[in-house]
């Protein structure tokens, strides 16, 4: 009892299977919903006001033909263990219920595409139809039409997308269940302490404990990961949508710039100058450019969170660079 009471104190929310987990290692034998029943008996849990006025509402079951559709949604958690902003994108397939997830740097277009193609990868194949809400990068703002820029996307991939009517974002509610499920079940116990570790895990955890899950139907209970054998999915392109990822970095005192647990190294004597990062995805290489957009130099990308340490070599720099180092 001292061990959960402690849990609660560090996290109140904290769901019961999770907890679970964590005290079957540590010696307890019973089953789940023994211990489930044992926890609301002891009254350990912290009540929570906000929670209770949120239980009991109606729902409404929605239909989902296998491999019709895959739902999309981002959730974000501040205070990640790396520092700053952690933004997860799920994809979760309603009929079977299986979700995949990737963490991406940021919400925009092309880290949303890298991360859509990432997912699909995950899941072997995609639906026909994309659900999504009214986000920004994909919808233009107050219509149902799909932004132009994103178009060409979706048809890359052979997908229609449809957003969600207005003010039912609750359309999407298998995905909205990913993120309730994932929130409770792996980011509020996962111990990694970088985005790379962090993908790892969630990708550990997906295909464990979240395939494992069982969904009642006509012939009786059956895991995801079964439930999901059964979708028949579109074959994927063989290589991801061509789009831009461009990200700013501070060059370090080691003469080098961060990207995705790999440093990649600059002309000497910029230190502490902002520069800018940019890779297409599909290719092999990320370029490093002056804030004016001049390419200083281009490096061979490293397996993310592999820790290289990517050294240029001199006849591969641009003239440029020399200039802003004479300037500097």
């Amino acid at each position: 009892m001292t061990y959960l009471s402690a849990r609660f104190v560090d996290d109140p929310h904290l769901w019961a299977s999770a907890l679970f987990d964590e005290v079957v290692p540590l010696g307890y034998a019973g089953s789940y919903v023994s211990f489930a029943r044992q926890l609301r008996k002891a009254g350990l849990r912290p009540h929570c006001e906000a929670c209770a006025g949120v239980s009991g509402r109606d729902t409404i079951e929605i239909d989902h033909p296998a491999g019709e559709e895959l739902q999309w949604d981002w959730f974000e958690r501040r205070r990640a263990p790396w520092g700053g902003t952690a933004y997860v994108l799920l994809g979760t397939l309603p009929h079977s219920s299986r979700v995949r997830g990737v963490l991406a740097e940021s919400l925009d277009q092309p880290h949303l595409i890298e991360g859509i193609d990432a997912v699909l990868r995950r899941h072997g194949g995609t639906p026909r139809i994309w659900r999504t809400d009214r986000l920004a990068t994909v919808i233009v703002p107050g219509t149902r039409n799909v932004q132009p820029s994103f178009a060409p996307v979706a048809k890359h991939y052979g997908a229609i997308v449809e957003p969600c009517p207005p003010r039912r974002g609750n359309r999407k509610g298998a995905v909205e269940s990913s993120v309730r499920y994932l929130c409770g079940r792996w980011w509020r116990t996962m111990t990694a302490t970088s985005p790379e570790d962090a993908q790892r895990s969630l990708d550990v955890f997906c295909a464990g404990p979240g395939d494992a899950r069982t969904r009642r139907t006509v012939v009786g209970p059956v895991t995801v990961a079964a439930l999901a054998e059964t979708e028949p999915l579109l074959a994927l392109p063989v290589a991801p949508y061509p789009a831009t990822l461009i990200v700013s970095r501070v060059v370090g005192d080691n003469a080098a710039v961060a990207f995705r647990g790999n440093s990649y190294s600059v002309p000497t004597g910029l230190g502490g100058t902002v520069l800018r990062l940019s890779h297409r995805l599909a290719s092999a290489t990320v370029q490093i450019a002056s804030p004016a957009g001049g390419v200083l130099v281009s490096h061979r990308l490293a397996p993310a969170g592999s820790g290289a340490m990517v050294r240029w070599k001199p006849a591969r720099i641009n003239n440029r660079a020399q200039n802003m180092t004479q300037q500097g």
